[in-house]
């Protein structure tokens, strides 16, 4: 066997994802035959002892694909210095691989996850350079004007980057005078779909993802889970095989193409 990355290796494992894995590597956690390494550290894991907190790093595991529908009030991660329930909880009762969630859901959000020990198809998954749909069903305080709904399609900078939806409209109204709105993106940041809204006037008072690409189930209820079929699994590997160019990861406004030098018509 050749010597791949250290970060590739803990994700084959299933121990994590590859962000999380260098993230681990740099915090000194991780030793190579005895020695602490660094980022950018390979190994061959059929002669090298890799260890990460002191125990040995798992041979790779046969991949298991998992799609979880997350409560409100669940930490998307493995564990929580707090001790508040994680998906990996939910799991734990019957599923005995190590498998950990790709992508971000924050605290008070609901909605799917895919959990995995396939640590290249977690990071194309979570990168937006594949392009993959996130898409949610959100509630928010109040109707949004016409002038605000532009806005919001125009997008905002969420941790100092552009966040453009993909798509977003309006579903219904409530008798409260709220609103429901069904909203596409690709970017994957923490809290983006709250700040879209939340810049234009209407705070979420309610966000469930309901599709991750070509994964959707309008069946499972908060807490379930299962494993992905083989079609499931084959439509997400092909969804992943095509790099959208960067200028076209995401609609731009028309100033943004002007100061491209591109045209700001409507023609295709």
């Amino acid at each position: 066997m050749t010597q791949e990355r250290l970060q590739k290796l803990m994700a084959k494992a299933g121990l994590c994802s590859r962000r999380e894995g260098e993230r681990i590597i740099t915090e000194g956690r991780v030793t190579v035959n005895g020695v602490v390494a660094k980022l950018g550290s390979s190994a061959d894991p059929s002669v090298d002892h890799v260890k990460v907190d002191g125990k040995m790093l798992k041979r790779e595991e046969a991949p298991r694909y998992i799609l979880l529908y997350k409560p409100r009030q669940v930490m998307t991660t493995c564990d929580d210095p707090e001790e508040r329930m994680t998906v990996v909880d939910l799991l734990k009762p019957t599923i005995r691989e190590r498998v950990y969630p790709v992508g971000r859901l924050d605290y008070h959000s609901e909605g799917l996850i895919l959990m995995t020990n396939d640590g290249d198809l977690a990071t194309k998954v979570a990168h937006p350079r594949y392009g993959i749909v996130r898409e949610y069903l959100v509630k928010v305080r109040g109707i949004l004007s016409e002038s605000e709904a532009a806005r919001l399609r125009k997008g905002a900078h969420v941790d100092g980057k552009k966040v453009i939806p993909k798509s977003a409209r309006r579903e219904r109204v409530t008798r409260e005078g709220n609103s429901w709105w069904r909203v596409e993106v690709t970017e994957g940041r923490t809290h983006e779909v709250r700040e879209l809204f939340f810049r234009v006037g209407h705070p979420v008072q309610r966000l469930r993802r309901t599709a991750i690409g070509p994964l959707r189930d309008d069946h499972i209820s908060p807490g379930q889970f299962r494993d992905l079929t083989r079609t499931e699994v084959e439509r997400l590997l092909k969804a992943t095989r095509k790099v959208v160019p960067k200028g076209k990861r995401g609609p731009r406004t028309a100033s943004e193409k002007k100061a491209r030098g591109g045209r700001t018509g409507s023609k295709r």
